[in-house]
This record gives C-alpha cells, structure tokens and sequence, in this order.
C-alpha cells in the first residue's frame, strides 16, 4: 500500500502547475492538482494571451491606415470594443477547456477549491485532507496597488481586460510592461492615453535604448507620457476621474489603470504549517532546482523567487517532473533568456544590457541600427526601429541582442538560439541574411559605438 495519496499534488493551474503536473503524469506519477479560479493561471485567463489577443486588435487600428497609402480603399471601417472582448472571451473559454482536457487526459486528478497545507505532507482542498511525497506550489501571484486616497477607484490589468466599453480617456499609472502594453492597446484604439511613472523613462531593468526608443515611438503616436510624477489622490468627478500629482497638476479620465506592481498569492495557503521559508517581499524561496528549504516542497513561477515569467515557469516545472521522475536531473540556465514588451510596436530582447555588461568590469563594443522600416517609407509613419548588439571586446562573443519593432519577438527567439550557442560578432558577420527585412540589420551591423558616444542618426528605409 503506498505511504501517500499522490507521488505530486500541485496547487495552482497556471502554466507552470499544469506543465510539471502532465510531465509528470507521463512517466508515471500518480499526481494531483488543485485550482479555486479558472484553469489555465494568469497567463491563459487574464494575462499573456488575452492581452496579445487585444493588441492583435489595436493592430488592425494601424494596418487599416497604412493600408490607404499602399492603394486599398476602406469605407466605413469601424471598431467595435464589445466584439473584441467577445472573440477574447470566446478563445480563453477554449483554451481553459483544452486545459482541462490535457490535464486529465494525462491522468492528472484535478481538484476543484483551494488548496492549504495542512502539514509538510498534507494538503486540504475544500474539506477534504489529501497526502503527498512532493508538492509543488504553483499558485501565480495578483496585480498590488498602493495605500492613497481613492484607489478604490482604480482597475488593474485584470479588469481592463473586461471592459465593457472602450473608455475615451484613460490614465495609467506604472511603467511595466504590462502598463506599456496596455498603454499601446488603448492608445491604438482611439482612447485619449496617458501613461504616469515615478522615474525618467519606462521599463525599469531594459536596455537603455530600449526604454528610450520605447517612450519614442509612443510619442509619436500621440500618446502622453508624464515621467517624474506620482499620483497624490483620485477623486470621483461628475464625469469620470479627477487625479491629483504630488506636483501639483491635475489629470482627468474616465478609467483609470494601475500597473505598479504584483505581488505572489502566498497568504492563507498554510507555508507556514509546512515549514516553507519566505523572501522579505514574500515569494517563496527556492534553490536552483526549485527546491525549498523543506526539502520535497517546490514552488515555480510568480510564487517564486525565480525569474516571473511564463516559459520560465513551465521549463521549471517540466525540470522538476524530469528529475523527480524521469531520472534525468535538469535545471533551468538563466543565462540568456529572451523576453519580449507587446508594446506597439513591439520589444525584444535577450542576454546583457549594455549597463549589465558594462558593470562586468569587460571591455566591451556596442553596434546600434536605427531606422525607419521600409513599410513606413510608403505610408508616412513615423515609427522608429531601433537594434542593438552588446559584445565583448576580447572573445567577440555577442553578450546582448535588443530590438524595438515589429516582429521583434519573433526575430529574438532565433537570436536567443545563437546567444546559447555563444555565437560571435563575427559569426554574426558571416550569415548572410533575408532582404529586405529587418531582422537582416542585426547581421549587417559594422559601425562601433565611439565610447562615449551618441547614438547614431536615424537611417531612412534601412530595409531597401
């Protein structure tokens, strides 16, 4: 008879729960899991894929535009915010069934209510006491705003998402890239946008000429950004929102958003019980192999003290699975990870900065290319794109890759491939690229940075 219920009970089904739980169920692990929300965790309902879905749409603002100047004739284009949220509703409905679906399949037990540690092996979900040799806590974490008078007005990304009319003004408050992309969403689809943040630029911890080229392109499509300020109050208005700055100016809307900050969803799940140890913000603490300080306790993704975002989380609790139950030890390399920023136009990057690669102590070379796409030339856009590589001096191998443009994300998975692989500079050199594209500039790049020195000019039609 075995000692416990389940080899693996999970609490969360987010990403990372369901990944470790399925990989693990395929090798034979009797697992369980537990979810008191909606299947699927923030990323599936209320994070990564409706909000791409959203910015697929303030696209189309764009590329209806742009269209005119390529020769297509569109009478009578209108928008319509509700059938938007709609087709939205529509598609996380059925990837929260498909979920589902692969979860049992798999021959995952899920169990519905919130799961409790009772004791270092025991977990309570809805009234009933289950037994576990390992247990993975994967239960995400939840947008956080600050104590100031009349935050009781405010909506958080989880509640933009569901809207129920395209406000015309909106105020945001953050510089994330969650507030970014929002900014980029709204601000696409008509409404009058401004975007509120303590320091000198947005995205905090990017490249600076990402954060620059950012704020760039979002000025130019009429967006105001309002660096330096904090909001003092929010008071109700006889139409919308009136926001008090600590500087003294007023800022009027009808929705206001704030995106300053998330924080793990650790309180009432009984860590302590279980003898889990916490960070001073409150994640859980794990070691390179998600591991606890309670040695067969695990925690993945925002939970966790690890890197918070969604591949991340489900290469750790794959890892996880593989070393619990495949004899194969396997743990994540944090080296060179790319990420992206949906901004419109959008982010992508991975490997060093060139701040992080010049605390390093290294010499290092900095090439830039910044250009208006060729896409532009015809339809008159101003937008920018901006790339970047970050090299070391001595080995020439490339430390950093950053890009602002379109397809940006897509191009910096492949390039994420040659950072792994250690490719150089010259190795850069040598591959001949697609033209025109953009994504060519990053092999095409010849010109140092002087140290110190300027950015150079803007090239026009980079791609022709």
């Amino acid at each position: 008879m075995a000692l416990y219920d389940f080899d693996l009970f999970t609490i969360g089904a987010g990403s990372g729960g369901v990944a470790g739980s399925r990989r693990a169920a395929s090798y034979g692990a009797r697992v369980g899991i537990c979810e008191d929300s909606r299947w699927g965790g923030t990323c599936v309902i209320r994070g990564c894929v409706p909000k791409k879905l959203l910015v697929y749409g303030a696209h189309f603002a764009d590329d209806l535009k742009d269209a005119e100047a390529y020769g297509w004739r569109l009478k009578g284009k209108t928008f319509d915010w509700p059938s938007l949220i709609a087709a939205k509703n529509a598609e996380i409905d059925r990837l929260e069934g498909i979920y589902r679906k692969l979860l049992s399949d798999s021959g995952v037990k899920l169990i519905t209510g919130r799961g409790t540690l009772v004791d270092p092996h025991t977990i309570e979900v809805a009234g009933k006491r289950y037994t576990a040799a390992n247990i993975l806590i994967a239960t995400g974490g939840h947008p956080v705003t600050p104590d100031i008078p009349g935050i009781e007005h405010v909506i958080s990304s989880n509640e933009a998402l569901d809207l129920k009319e395209l406000p015309k003004r909106i105020v945001i408050v953050g510089a994330s890239y969650i507030a970014v992309e929002f900014a980029g969403i709204f601000s696409s689809l008509g409404a009058k946008t401004h975007l509120v943040y303590r320091g000198e630029e947005v995205l905090r911890g990017f490249d600076g000429d990402v954060r620059a080229a950012v704020a760039e392109n979002f000025r130019h499509r009429g967006l105001k950004l309002h660096p330096r300020t904090e909001i003092a109050r929010i008071e109700k208005a006889e139409k919308g929102f009136t926001l008090a700055t600590k500087s003294g100016g007023n800022l009027e809307a009808d929705v206001v958003m704030y995106a300053t900050g998330r924080a793990p969803n650790t309180e009432g799940i009984g860590l302590e019980a279980a003898g889990v140890n916490l960070t001073p913000d409150g994640r859980v603490e794990v070691d390179e192999w998600s591991r606890c300080l309670v040695p067969h306790i695990y925690a993945v993704g925002d939970v966790s003290n690890g890197i918070n975002l969604t591949p991340v989380a489900i290469y750790e609790a794959r890892a996880l699975a593989e070393t619990l139950f495949n004899n194969n030890r396997l743990k994540l390399d944090r080296a060179n990870i790319p990420t992206a920023v949906f901004a419109i136009p959008p982010v992508g990057t991975v490997g060093l900065s060139e701040d992080k690669a010049r605390e390093r102590g290294a010499a290092i070379d900095v090439y830039h290319a910044r250009f208006r796409p060729l896409k532009h030339t015809v339809s008159g856009r101003q937008e920018r794109t901006m790339m970047k590589l970050v090299v070391d001096r001595a080995s020439d191998r490339v430390l950093g890759c950053h890009m602002v443009g379109d397809d940006a994300p897509e191009i910096m998975v492949g390039l994420a491939v040659a950072l792994n692989c250690g490719a150089t500079k010259r190795q850069f050199d040598r591959t001949i690229g697609i033209h025109p594209t953009s994504a060519e500039e990053f092999i095409t790049m010849r010109d140092k940075t002087p140290e110190p020195g300027p950015v150079p000019d803007f090239k026009i039609g980079a791609e022709g």
